[in-house]
């Protein structure tokens, strides 16, 4: 399949090069968009750097920060303008091993899947380095956010995914608003939602070894109170499940 891994940045410098080395080594054929939200640190010129020493890495320059949720969206219009058949999302911290997208890409291919997701709290996959009270939230919030979607998606905030771009037609900025969290709970639920086929593939999510995480008390709140008013308004009726 023709595929477009997206890679958001924003202070990444420390571990920029070594990732897209993992990335290029475990998916050869396919390219690599970085999309950077013109990070103070010098990321955007690491990558620049990286991108004239290989044809198939290219970098999306952003004058400010514009959030995680609006970079993949940008991202995902690329791939579908552009042709491409799957389009990856994948964290430029190390969290995810590039090493498993063969595996995810051909689960999309083979089961005719739309959207492949890197699962943490499915059997077989774990959390390495992570403090309990971390373990606890992001278990109670995928479990709160699949009772109140009704879904059936153990990992909706996972950021590890390869999607079919067929099913990300109509998933703009005038229908997806969120960030962070949330807007991997969107996007996944809204896939879902449209009778699309999700499968979740086990995988080890390694806490970054360097840079500064990006989760904030407010992406937190955002996804509780979205995710809360989609549950109700599913309950209403006023919002079909697909």
């Amino acid at each position: 399949m023709r595929t477009l891994i997206i890679m958001p940045t924003y202070n990444e410098a420390q571990s920029i090069s070594s990732m897209v080395d993992r990335v290029r080594l475990a998916m050869p054929d396919a390219d690599l968009l970085i999309i950077d939200d013109g990070s103070p640190d010098g990321t955007g010129a690491l990558a620049d750097e990286l991108a004239v020493a290989d044809p198939q890495v290219t970098v999306q320059h952003r004058l400010e920060k514009l959030g995680l949720g609006s970079a993949y969206l940008q991202g995902f219009a690329r791939a579908i303008s552009q042709g491409y058949d799957a389009v990856v999302e994948i964290d430029a911290d190390g969290s995810h091993d590039p090493a498993e997208l063969p595996t995810m890409v051909d689960l999309l291919e083979r089961r005719s899947a739309d959207l492949v997701i890197g699962s943490r709290w499915v059997e077989g996959g774990s959390v390495i380095n992570w403090p309990w009270v971390r373990r606890a939230i992001s278990r109670s919030g995928n479990r709160y956010a699949r009772w109140m979607l009704r879904s059936s998606i153990r990992d909706m905030t996972a950021g590890f995914r390869v999607y079919r771009t067929t099913a990300l037609h109509g998933l703009d900025r005038a229908v997806v608003s969120s960030q962070g969290y949330c807007f991997q709970v969107e996007l996944a639920w809204r896939v879902e939602r449209s009778g699309a086929t999700v499968v979740e593939h086990p995988i080890a999510f390694v806490e970054r070894a360097s840079g500064t995480s990006k989760m904030h008390a407010g992406i937190v709140v955002e996804a509780l109170i979205r995710v809360t008013g989609w549950g109700i308004a599913m309950r209403l009726g006023r919002m079909p499940m697909r």
